[in-house]
């Protein structure tokens, strides 16, 4: 599996592609901005994207789907608990970020379902708490965590929609029950390195 975390708009959000050496396929998560960067980092890896996936709604993750599915055709994938919030985000929070409105998903998804790569397949994980409908997704020792879990961080849970406890629940719950060497992608680079792992994260950070 091939894997490129590219820092992208004024964030500090990291976009990521993941792709299938063999059937050339691949996806973005989170296009937040830098469209044509990411694009010609895929086409080095000689992948052709044809998946767009939000961990969640928020314009600092989705402010490049447009475009990216513009120059690409690509589906636009989210959780349906927040396909609504996609489409429905102010336009003030928008200007606020930079970002344009997104189409409205090509698919919905739910926990433990799929999203196919030619032989790599990536489980979808719900964990609300940033947002209603926040997920991340596993594959081959990987998890990108998206605004749930950064670096010896985590994501905020005082926007609409968001709650302390749930988040904290699915991430002891779900991602903690990964084995401890899986590597953690966030969604910011916030931390101290670009990437970390569960065992790590279970052991030093402060929020959980």
């Amino acid at each position: 599996m091939i894997i490129r975390q590219i820092q992208v708009g004024a964030m500090a959000v990291f976009a990521y592609i993941v792709g299938d050496p063999e059937s050339g396929e691949g996806l973005v998560i989170d296009p937040a901005a830098n469209t044509e960067e990411i694009l010609k980092e895929a086409k080095r890896e000689g992948l052709t994207i044809r998946t767009i996936v939000n961990t969640h709604a928020h314009p600092d993750h989705t402010g490049g789907n447009a475009a990216m599915k513009e120059k690409t055709g690509a589906a636009i994938v989210i959780h349906e608990a927040d396909a609504q919030m996609l489409l429905s985000m102010p336009s003030a929070y928008l200007r606020m970020f930079g970002a344009l409105p997104s189409p409205p998903a090509d698919l919905l998804v739910r926990d433990g379902d799929e999203l196919k790569l030619g032989g790599t397949a990536l489980t979808v994980i719900h964990t609300p708490g940033h947002t209603p409908g926040g997920m991340c997704l596993y594959a081959d020792g990987a998890i990108f965590t998206g605004d749930t879990l950064f670096v010896e961080g985590v994501g905020r849970t005082d926007l609409p929609g968001g709650s302390w406890d749930v988040m904290a629940a699915a991430i002891r719950e779900k991602l903690f029950s990964l084995p401890d060497a899986t590597v953690v992608y966030p969604g910011h680079n916030y931390g101290t390195s670009p990437t970390s792992t569960i065992g790590r994260e279970k052991s030093h950070n402060p929020y959980l």
